[in-house]
Formats: C-alpha cells, sequence, structure tokens
C-alpha cells in the first residue's frame, strides 16, 4: 500500500499496476514523534502526516512539491524508512502545454523507479482500460431548500464535514486541496499526455501560477451559496494570506477555521462552525406556547463556562426573574443540575414551571435537563442586545477564552473572532498573576487603579509572563505597578482581537473579566470609547440562551 496526499499525485497509475493506494489523512493526538525529527513550526498537517506513516504499515509514500513543510517531511521520511519507496514527484507550477509535457516526463521517471523498487511492470493500455472504467465524483452539488455552505482553503478534515453533515448542512462545493472529485480525461492516442492534462486541468491550488485563474473559479463558485468555510492549517501561511484578499472582495459571510489536525481541536471546531451557521440561519417564529392554566410561562438559559456556570429564568414579558452564578467543578453536568436548583429556588419555581431550556457554553452538550443547545457566540449576540440595543462590538473575557464579537443593526452576529487556544488574557491568565502577587482576584483590579509607574509585560504567554513578574517582583517593582501592566498586557490582546472583527460603537465588556476595573480602564483606553458593563457581566450569554428560548415558545 502507498500513500499520497495530494490530489496531483498520479493514484491511478499505481492502482491500475495492482497498488492499493491511501490518501493520508491525518487523525492523531500527539506530535511527539514529528517534534523530535522536525522543526516545531512546520505545518501541522506535515506533522501529522510523519504520524501517521510511523504507525501505519505503507510500503511509501508519494509527495509532491507543493511547499516547503512537504519538502522537510519527504526529508524525514527518506531518513525514517530508506527501504520504503518515498518519492517526491515534482510538480510544475504551470498548466499550459510546456507544464504538461513536464510532468508527464516526471510521471514516466516516477514509474521507472516504482517498477524497479516493486518488481511491477506498468502496462500503457492496461491503465487505460483502467481509466476507461473510473467514474468522476460529482464537482458541485447545490441543494434547494437547504442551507448551502462551500469549503475553501487547506484540506478539512472528516470532523468538520461530520459537523456539517449533524447540523443537515449540504456541502455544495470543497475547493480544498483534495476536496473536489479526481478529473481524469482519457485520450487513446495519447494515453498518458491526456491523463496528465487531466490532473493539472483541477481547480488550481494555492501554489499554481496567477494564470490558473483560480481567484476567478472561487467567484463563481461562491457566489451560488449561503455562506463559506475557509480552512487553513496552523502555520500555514499561504492559505491564510488567501483568506485575507478573499475578505476584501467576496460578498459571502465567511468563517476562518484553522486547526491543528489533532483530535483535541474537535471541540473548537464545532463552536465555531455552530456559530457561524446560526449566524447564517433566520430565526423563524414558532407558535406561541403557554404557562399551564393562566400562568406565566417561563424559560431558562444556562451558560456552562469554563470558570462558572450560569442560569437565568426569563418570564414570557422577557423580565429577568432570578439568575445563579455557581462555580464549575470537575464536572460541569454537576455544576450544571447545582445552577438549576439555586436560580429555581430564587425564583420561587419548580422544574415543572418552565416550559424551555437552552444550554450555551463549552459545556452545552453535557447538560442533559436542556432542550437544545446554541453556541456562546450567538447567546452573547443576543444577551447584549438585550442588556442594552445599541451595542453594535462585544468583548466577552471569560476563564479559558476570550471572544470579540460584532453585531448588525438586527442584533444578528455580523462577525466574531475566538481565543481559545491559549490561556493569555483570560480569567486563568489573571488568577495566576494575583497568586504570583499574592492577593487576591478581586484585589488585582484594584491595585492597578493605584499604580504609579508605567510598567509593560512583554510576553502575553502564561508561563512566561509569570517568569517576567516573579523577575518585576525580585526588582522591588510595587505590586500595583505590575498589577497595571498586566491589565495593559491584556488590554492590547483583547484590542487585537477587536480589530478583526470591526471595532463599531458601541462597546461592550462581558464575563467574568470585566468585573475588573483595572482591566476594564485598560481596554477603555485602549480603544479611545467607554465600554457598557451591566450589572452582571457573566450572565449575559445565559440571558441570551434564555431570549432563545422564548423565540422557541413563541415570544
Amino acid at each position: 500500500m502507498l500513500g499520497y496526499i495530494c490530489k496531483y499525485a498520479p493514484v491511478e497509475i499505481f492502482q491500475s499496476m495492482g497498488t492499493r493506494m491511501e490518501r493520508i489523512e491525518p487523525d492523531v493526538t500527539n506530535f511527539n514523534q514529528a517534534e523530535i525529527r522536525m522543526h516545531p513550526n512546520i505545518c501541522s498537517f506535515a506533522k501529522g502526516v510523519l504520524e501517521e506513516v510511523m504507525k501505519k504499515d505503507y510500503e511509501g509514500v508519494i509527495l509532491t512539491t507543493c511547499c516547503d513543510s512537504i519538502r522537510r517531511l519527504y526529508d524525514v521520511l527518506k531518513e525514517e524508512f530508506p527501504e520504503k519507496f518515498i518519492y517526491m514527484l515534482d510538480t510544475p507550477r504551470i498548466t499550459k502545454e510546456a507544464g504538461i509535457t513536464l510532468y508527464e516526463q516526471r510521471i514516466r521517471t516516477m514509474i521507472r523507479e516504482y517498477e524497479k523498487f516493486s518488481g511491477k511492470i506498468f502496462d500503457e493500455e492496461k491503465f487505460l482500460e483502467y481509466i476507461k472504467g473510473k467514474d468522476q465524483v460529482q464537482q458541485y452539488a447545490r441543494k434547494q431548500g437547504a442551507l448551502n455552505i462551500g469549503i475553501l482553503g487547506a484540506r478539512a478534515n472528516d470532523s468538520m464535514k461530520e459537523i456539517l453533515a449533524e447540523k443537515k448542512v449540504n456541502v455544495a462545493f470543497d475547493l480544498t486541496c483534495t476536496g473536489l472529485g479526481r478529473k481524469i480525461l482519457v485520450d487513446e492516442k495519447e494515453i498518458l499526455s491526456g491523463y496528465t492534462r487531466g490532473l493539472l486541468s483541477q481547480f488550481p491550488c494555492m501554489r499554481m501560477e496567477q494564470a490558473a485563474n483560480r481567484d476567478e473559479l472561487i467567484r463563481r463558485f461562491a457566489g451560488s451559496v449561503d455562506g463559506i468555510i475557509y480552512h487553513t492549517v496552523q502555520f500555514c501561511d499561504n492559505y491564510a494570506y488567501e483568506y485575507a484578499w478573499l475578505k476584501e472582495w467576496l460578498d459571502r459571510p465567511m468563517l476562518l477555521l484553522e486547526t491543528d489536525y489533532t483530535r483535541q481541536s474537535s471541540g473548537q471546531i464545532r463552536t465555531r462552525i455552530e456559530a457561524f451557521l446560526e449566524s447564517l440561519t433566520p430565526d423563524i417564529p414558532q407558535p406561541k406556547k403557554t404557562g399551564k392554566g393562566d400562568k406565566t410561562m417561563y424559560v431558562m438559559g444556562i451558560d456552562s463556562g469554563s470558570t462558572s456556570t450560569n442560569a437565568v429564568i426569563m418570564d414570557q414579558d422577557r423580565k429577568i426573574r432570578a439568575f445563579s452564578v455557581v462555580r464549575t467543578g470537575a464536572k460541569s453536568g454537576v455544576s450544571a443540575q447545582k445552577a438549576l436548583e439555586e436560580v429555581l429556588e430564587k425564583a420561587g419555581l419548580s422544574r415543572e414551571d418552565i416550559s424551555w431550556i437552552v444550554s450555551t457554553g463549552y459545556g452545552r452538550v453535557s447538560i442533559d435537563f436542556a432542550d437544545e443547545n446554541v453556541t456562546e457566540i450567538s447567546c452573547h449576540g443576543k444577551g447584549a442586545h438585550y442588556f442594552n440595543p445599541k451595542i453594535r462590538t462585544i468583548l466577552d473575557i471569560g476563564g479559558q477564552d476570550s471572544k470579540a464579537i460584532h453585531l448588525n443593526e438586527k442584533r444578528e452576529v455580523k462577525d466574531f473572532v475566538m481565543n481559545d487556544k491559549c490561556a493569555a488574557g483570560t480569567g486563568r491568565f489573571l488568577e495566576m498573576i494575583a497568586r504570583t502577587l499574592e492577593v487576591s482576584l478581586d484585589e488585582l483590579g484594584a491595585i492597578a487603579l493605584t499604580s504609579t509607574e508605567k510598567i509593560e509585560i512583554t510576553s502575553m504567554c502564561s508561563v512566561f509572563a509569570e517568569s517576567e513578574v516573579i523577575s518585576l517582583i525580585a526588582n522591588n517593582k510595587e505590586k500595583a505597578d505590575i498589577a497595571e501592566g498586566v491589565c495593559h498586557a491584556i488590554a492590547n490582546k483583547a484590542f487585537g482581537l477587536l480589530r478583526r472583527v470591526g471595532m463599531e460603537p458601541d462597546f461592550m465588556m462581558t464575563g467574568g473579566v470585566a468585573k475588573n476595573p483595572g482591566v476594564v480602564r485598560a481596554v477603555e483606553e485602549k480603544i479611545g470609547a467607554s465600554l457598557y458593563i451591566c450589572e452582571e457581566p457573566e450572565i449575559v450569554g445565559a440571558a441570551g440562551a434564555a431570549l432563545y428560548a422564548l423565540e422557541k415558545c413563541g415570544f
């Protein structure tokens, strides 16, 4: 069995020789082997491929010269597996006749090398009969009455498509590296030349020359879908640059989704995709439900976060009757049950009085008593509009992540970005700094306001920032000045997120960090505007979930 990774690989040639071919799809939990053998900044797809090759019994791997990371992968594989058929096929950037002739010659050279390695013989007539029987996969399929999504960028892993299928979304096209069906041209007079022409006439990847009209093809495809998911791989610059360029002129909602090809990123992928799909789906009026008899109807929203679990009970008039904020423990389901019991007691209600419950937050799928779940992005948008209809830009800093959300005048999510891949600038970050300074978390923000000397914290990595704070303490710097420096470091991080979604006033800050006066002041100074903060900023997401529940009940 030979492995391959690229759509330009001449897979059918090997198959006609009786060799089983498998496209390598990384599905790993770590890069232990790759970290030993490759530079840390090599793209995670190349690392994932190395991990897969090292654990599977391939007789060889066919690579193409698509980028520098794959060239480094080739070097490592050649050194690790000198007895296997590790072949780098130099794919031309030009797709015209000169490129076709050049690629055919290189494919013939590869065939001769494989014949020497395997003892198999390539028969051109047998190959012709083989490709005649190959069916081309349909490359475009828009479905009427469904939400149609297109996928662009670097190759998408299976988890992304599984989420879309679960949400009953139609993938109208997949223009990623290996997304489209293979294009096979059959020329009975010039068999290999015709086949090569078909390979190079596939939807062009990023490395092909500008004349390949990639942008025009994207424009043609993208115009017929409701939204586009643009996937890029960690440390892959090519596709990150293309996304920024496409966003300037493409008139379709786009979600940038960066992954590292590990299973651990599935939760982050799900939240982003679900929030994006929610922003594309219009609210459908529901028939009104009522309470039992003439009683008032109540709904609940519950937000399960990493630090706190927040519950809100709202009546049919959209008034908050009670709310609860409890510390999230080791199990989100247990914390949610505690929040449920506490908020019901505060409202003087029983579970049977609640007509509908919507859960949100990272633990939303673990709350078994909820009737449905909605992402925290959508819930924060709806909740912010509830507390202040003038709000257009939201900064939410919670225990383990931070996010910026841009709303339109209809309170719909227009754009959003999230930082949930590290603890930098989150509540956990502040907890760690407070512990290092030997002050409580509540004191940290207050003492920052008394600072008299400006100190800059240069590192936003939680580990390095802690080391920097320890050094400042050793240099007899005042706690207040260090705390103020930390608050400004968080403000700088937040400013970067806000700029990416578009900074439109009015501004609102939500999440537990919004209770920190030092951070609030630092953010206001950075954006040059005041932040609206409601009485209890931790319940904004739960309030938004309750509003979704009301809409479900027709209110």
